[in-house]
């Protein structure tokens, strides 16, 4: 990028400025999208700076024998490249040293030089199928893709065990150390560890649990305790008033914990109800959808919704808006519910397709309930000469494996003949 940024304009001198650099496979892909790496890549090719890149034979520097590349930069493209990337694959154009020098162990010669060079300035999109030079020519969005959140609803499966409780008893942050020094001394830890301080740290140290002293300390102080010891005491209190039974709506069950709160005047926060319901909830399958939110959607609000997702009204359900049905309602309902981020998938589209057509072909038809986070849109670049001049090499026939598999057992066993014959 610094290269670039000292790249004089064409307005400075009329003819702007050209780069050429060598550089290792990683800049061509290397990084996610929304990563610099990729950033640098976007920035070169939305602003048409990219002209060309050629891919070098193997083995060409002293020191390695990785792939290297030539990227040619360009300020002022000609009208005949504006918007477009020509790839040159010169792996195969070499010729072979008579003595290694190093890892160096091939050469380009001067016609084959001239060739490379010929190919690019004439802007070829193909070369001739006898060449060993390959030529492609793409579009600069052909490298180009979204990168997408497929979301889909978290489903709970809600009941009160001992188990499930035993979590609440540690602050999260400590939570391995607090369950092996409770193992240890019991419930004397809610009356404080500050006698066993010592013999704390050098456990510590000996099982090298990873903590710093401000960490260690916390341990044995009894407010780090307490905390979540009232919290599994609330969770318990709970639990007599709810009993054992299994809830598969966690929509109705998050409301009768709530009355239960209320009615029984229990001191609990939203964030500690939240804790307890996630300790006592896992995913199940077979669970009703967890809605997070109902809202009314009509006229203004939802032209903005819609031109925001850039589809039609029918069309909300793919980015997660689901209509019900209220005829007292003046305007439609919709659903959106909690995503489970251990089901949410991620896609590569194209950027010259657009990504409801591409869920529609591609997701829809194998999980029907899920959907687009359309926020979570990320555009990358990478350009990949292994898929871009791959050559299909189609597999031998099974009569040719079998007879030769054949030819090497009898010629085999005709060794072995003369082996014990001799």
């Amino acid at each position: 990028m610094e290269m670039v940024d000292k790249m004089k304009p064409a307005s400075a001198n009329k003819v702007g400025s050209k780069v050429a650099s060598v550089h290792n496979g990683s800049s061509l892909f290397t990084g996610d999208a929304g990563s610099g790496e990729s950033n640098i890549r976007r920035y070169l090719i939305e602003n048409d700076l990219l002209e060309a890149i050629v891919q070098l034979p193997n083995n060409m520097f002293y020191n390695t024998g990785i792939t290297t590349y030539i990227w040619l930069l360009n300020n002022n493209k000609p009208k005949n490249r504006q918007g477009y990337v020509q790839l040159l694959d010169a792996n195969n154009l070499f010729q072979k040293l008579r003595k290694n020098l190093g890892s160096k162990n091939c050469e380009l010669t001067h016609p084959q030089i001239q060739e490379i060079a010929q190919a690019y300035l004439n802007n070829l999109e193909e070369n001739s199928s006898s060449s060993e030079l390959k030529i492609k020519r793409f579009k600069n969005s052909d490298f180009g893709y979204y990168k997408v959140n497929i979301e889909r609803p978290k489903r709970l499966r809600s009941q009160f065990t001992q188990a499930a409780l035993d979590n609440l008893r540690f602050d999260k942050s400590l939570a391995t150390p607090m369950q092996m020094l409770y193992d240890t001394y019991g419930d004397q830890v809610y009356e404080g560890l500050v006698s066993e301080e010592a013999a704390i740290y050098k456990r510590a140290e000996k099982d090298d649990w990873g903590l710093n002293k401000k960490q260690l300390h916390k341990l044995v102080e009894k407010a780090t305790w307490e905390k979540p010891k009232a919290l599994y005491d609330a969770a318990h209190q709970l639990w007599k008033l709810i009993g054992d039974d299994v809830f598969t709506d966690f929509n109705a069950f998050s409301v009768l914990v709530d009355e239960m709160v209320k009615k029984n005047k229990l001191n609990l926060s939203a964030t500690e109800k939240k804790a307890i319901l996630n300790a006592i909830s896992t995913y199940d399958a077979t669970a009703e959808k967890v809605i997070k939110k109902i809202e009314k959607l009509s006229g203004d609000k939802l032209d903005q919704l819609t031109q925001k997702l850039g589809c039609t009204e029918s069309e909300l359900p793919f980015f997660g808006y689901y209509p019900t049905v209220d005829s007292s309602a003046s305007a439609t309902e919709y659903i959106t519910y909690e995503t489970e981020s251990d089901l949410r998938d991620s896609e590569q589209i194209s950027l010259n397709e657009e990504i409801l057509t591409y869920f529609q072909r591609e997701v829809t038809p194998h999980i029907s309930e899920a959907w687009i986070n359309l926020d979570s849109v990320k555009i990358g670049y990478e350009i990949s000469f292994n898929k871009y001049f791959y050559q299909h090499t189609p597999l031998r026939s099974i009569e040719a494996i079998t007879a030769d598999l054949l030819a090497l057992e009898k010629q085999g066993e005709g060794l072995l003949s003369d082996i014990l014959k001799f």
